[in-house]
């Protein structure tokens, strides 16, 4: 099983960005979904989860400005970034813990990470 993140890059203070993973591979179902941040020299830390139910969380300096959402159907969670500042250049990581068969076990899966400066 693989994600694949996609759709970071440079975007001015106030702008918008909106990533996509998609996970791929032999999956019978996926459970949480979220995106996680590197700032640079500093340590990855949470940006948002949500369940497979759809219930959410956001870390409190994305909330309000940063929406989660994902298609089950096609295995990919979103990441809508509103009012992007400069403290919010990262590299973006999403994760998945999937379950490959039926009666097998979950296992956490990293995507690649992409992209995202925000210049002033």
């Amino acid at each position: 099983v693989q994600l694949q993140a996609s759709g970071g890059g440079l975007v001015q203070d106030g702008g918008s960005l909106r990533l996509s993973c998609a996970a791929s591979g032999s999956i019978f179902r996926i459970g949480d979904m979220g995106w996680y941040r590197q700032p640079p020299e500093k340590q990855r830390e949470l940006v948002a989860t949500i369940t497979n139910n759809g219930a959410i969380n956001y870390a409190d300096s994305v909330n309000g400005r940063f929406t989660i959402s994902r298609d089950n159907a096609k295995n990919t969670v979103y990441l809508q970034m509103n009012g992007l500042s400069r403290e919010d250049t990262a590299v973006y990581y999403c994760d998945a813990v999937v379950q490959k068969f039926r009666l097998s076990s979950y296992v956490h899966i990293w995507g690649q990470g992409t992209q995202v400066t925000v210049s002033s």
